[in-house]
């Protein structure tokens, strides 16, 4: 018997071009199909958000892939890289991801990050990504204790002393994130007792809680501070690298424990960043 090819097989390979707002409630549609999750808030923000190059497949007026860049300044996040179960196999992540890394260069980035699968991370070694390190991702139920002291509510002035300690974490420059983000309902930071910004959490409007903090004892307190507003009912979540090992011990003793992890994968140059840092992230697309 002379096996068949499928319908997207023997159609021509769809167009890449930029993802618009009038893509995102079939975007996500198509997202829920292949269980995905619900994305629309995130793909709102990606499609609107000046510092962000989203790209989609289109096959027939529909949309049968995706691929997000997040520019950090002289850092380019990939991520969010879709294409539809019918349609894989056909090169057509390949031409997602080069979509992206072709903007980055355009937009000036001179080193490129991203989270990889399993499935997906041969096509990024493929490009010429390499493994830099792991995140690692745990989780622990709320509790009931009293405030935390020295963990308050964001308000404006924080702004400044934020953006620097993230670019000092990070070696990026996610200011236009943060200023996105940050409010008294979404934000908190940790205020040392001399005055001075320890570190913080902010969390988008999909989720995802970006969480700096250089010493293990602001990041306790802030870590605390989000499993007592849990509730006993809740869990939360911290993503540490694995070069955080004083960070990862704490975690264990505290009672977290590992849920997942996936490589972070690097192309260009070096960053001057502080791994241990890092306690959580916007999302796995931008950082």
């Amino acid at each position: 018997m002379i096996p068949t090819m499928s319908a997207a097989a023997t159609r021509p390979l769809p167009a890449i071009r930029q993802m618009t707002a009038a893509d995102v409630d079939a975007t996500a549609d198509a997202y829920l199909r292949d269980h995905w999750g619900d994305r629309r808030v995130n793909l709102g923000f990606v499609a609107a958000h000046p510092e962000m190059r989203p790209f989609v497949a289109e096959a027939d007026g529909e949309v049968v892939g995706t691929g997000v860049l997040c520019i950090n300044g002289r850092v380019g996040w990939i991520g969010t890289v879709w294409v539809e179960p019918s349609w894989r196999r056909r090169g057509i992540a390949r031409a997602l991801t080069q979509a992206t890394i072709d903007a980055a260069d355009d937009s000036g980035c001179r080193t490129l990050v991203l989270v990889a699968t399993k499935e997906g991370r041969p096509l990024y070694e493929q490009l010429g990504f390499e493994v830099e390190t792991w995140y690692l991702i745990h989780q622990a139920w709320g509790v009931a204790r009293p405030p935390i002291a020295g963990v308050r509510p964001f308000e404006p002035a924080d702004l400044e002393a934020m953006c620097a300690l993230d670019a000092a974490a990070t070696g990026e420059d996610r200011s236009h994130l943060l200023r996105a983000f940050s409010a008294a309902d979404t934000a908190r930071v940790r205020e040392r007792p001399d005055g001075s910004l320890g570190g913080f959490v902010v969390r988008a409007p999909w989720g995802g809680g970006a969480t700096i903090a250089p010493r293990i004892e602001d990041a306790a307190a802030i870590l605390d501070a989000r499993r007592i507003a849990a509730g006993t009912d809740g869990k939360v979540s911290a993503g540490l690298l694995a070069d955080n090992r004083a960070g990862l011990e704490w975690l264990v003793a505290d009672g977290w424990t590992e849920a997942w992890r996936a490589p972070r994968l690097v192309r260009g140059d070096p960053l001057d960043w502080e791994p241990a840092a890092i306690w959580g992230q916007f999302n796995f697309a931008i950082g």
